[in-house]
């Protein structure tokens, strides 16, 4: 399996679990919490069957990656990914981030910069700041974050359980009955298999994630200088709308918001039939 080392902790090196296919304009998919670059497989075959490269990986903590005890907060993310583009020379790259994702693209671009960047896509954005403040009325308190902590710290397997149920709108697009099945957009076995891999992550690195979501994106998204389309579902009970991507559109400069009816925070596995003809479309150029 193919890693990137980006760093150490004591005797061991500090992995990063990547995936590479295909050829054509590179295209990195960048997981949200608390799965895996494997969350992304209703995208990866769409975009190999259209020509594209396809990079996936796994965030620190997750999936097949190393479980450091450090590191979980945004700029080292961001290095992270700095690393895995410049051992696999990237360029004309787009990068496409989920959830907690999105922070990685925004952070690395504002950081960084576009040299090797040629689009952005920020799907359920974390951007732009989730926190309650005086000038961010509209955030979130941070009372909703020290009870999450504490959840993770109680029964981290409950949690998830929990989380899933939102993350999904399980109690919308779970049918039960054969009328419903036929509708439904998420099945108990995708949900098994997302805890699974959640399950699996590193617990501190899970913990320790919490804190991150509270980044200050604001002075990034000025620096955003290439074409970006944000994606969210306005049933998104994760990351609410009004606080994230409903506030981009004026923060980044040649943007285009695309909001999916009923979508839940993970559209890009329930509502991948909308999802995916607008990230093709945004990747040809139209």
């Amino acid at each position: 399996m193919p890693y990137v080392t980006v760093g150490k902790e004591n005797s061991g090196d500090i992995d990063i679990y990547y995936e590479d296919f295909g050829a054509g304009q590179p295209i990195v998919l960048i997981h949200g919490f608390p799965l895996s670059g494997h969350s992304w497989e209703k995208q990866v075959a769409v975009l190999l069957d259209k020509g594209y490269r396809v990079i996936t990986y796994d965030r620190r903590g997750f999936g097949n990656s190393s479980q450091p005890s450090f590191g979980y907060d945004y700029d080292t993310f961001a290095e992270d990914l700095n690393t895995l583009i410049a051992k696999l020379d990237l360029r004309d790259v787009v990068l496409v981030g989920f959830s907690m994702g999105t922070g990685e693209v925004t952070r690395y671009l504002g950081k960084y910069g576009s040299g090797r960047v040629s689009k952005a896509v920020l799907m359920a954005p974390v951007p732009p700041f989730l926190l309650k403040t005086d000038d961010n009325p509209e955030g979130v308190d941070r009372s909703v974050f020290d009870g999450i902590m504490k959840s993770i710290v109680e029964d981290r397997p409950a949690y998830l359980s929990a989380f899933l149920k939102d993350f999904y709108n399980v109690d919308v697009l779970l049918g039960d009955s054969r009328s419903e099945r036929l509708r439904q957009r998420i099945s108990n076995d995708a949900i098994q298999m997302s805890w699974n891999v959640a399950a699996g992550a590193s617990a501190k690195g899970t913990l320790d994630c919490v804190p991150s979501w509270l980044t200050d994106f604001r002075d990034d998204l000025p620096r955003i200088d290439v074409p970006t389309l944000i994606i969210h579902g306005d049933g998104d009970r994760i990351l609410p709308f009004e606080s994230t991507a409903k506030k981009l559109p004026q923060l980044i400069k040649d943007s285009r918001l695309v909001v999916i009816p009923g979508g839940p925070h993970a559209i890009n596995w329930t509502h991948a039939d909308q999802v995916n003809p607008v990230l093709l479309d945004f990747l040809k150029g139209n």
